[in-house]
């Protein structure tokens, strides 16, 4: 089974407003790029990757967590970011019951968080150009 499928299969196991939820969020992540692309990690996450890891999300009892890599770095205009907001690099959104997933804010949080990623591709692809020239110097 392909990771869609296996998303696919936990979204139909969620059999209450968390099936729903989580639906909802995974639509709004795949209509943010076309490009983004899922797997399946840590025992039963998914998670969603575009030029580096975007976000895992799980359902738990209460609640739909989305759990961004570099959300400390990104802008949140519409502050959306409910939770983990005391550490480094990490944030997330906690979808409560009744909660509506917002998702014009939810597909700009995933585009940034590309645009993070995509910028980091950068800098490292800069940093090893620098050293390659640097050893052809010394050679």
């Amino acid at each position: 089974m392909n990771p869609s499928e296996r998303i696919d299969q936990l979204i139909e196991q969620l059999d209450d407003w968390r099936g729903t939820t989580f639906a909802s969020l995974r639509k709004a992540i795949l209509e943010a790029d076309r490009e983004i692309v899922e797997e399946w990690k840590w025992k039963g996450s998914p998670v969603w990757y575009r030029d580096g890891m975007i976000a895992v999300a799980n359902a738990h009892k209460s609640k739909v967590k989305i759990t961004f890599l570099h959300g400390a770095k990104l802008a949140d205009p519409d502050k959306l970011f409910n939770a983990g907001l005391e550490g480094g690099a990490w944030r997330a959104i906690d979808f409560l019951e009744g909660d509506k997933v917002p998702k014009t804010a939810l597909k700009n949080l995933v585009r940034a968080a590309i645009a993070h990623n995509q910028s980091r591709m950068q800098k490292k692809a800069a940093q090893s150009t620098r050293t390659k020239a640097t050893k052809s110097k010394q050679a």
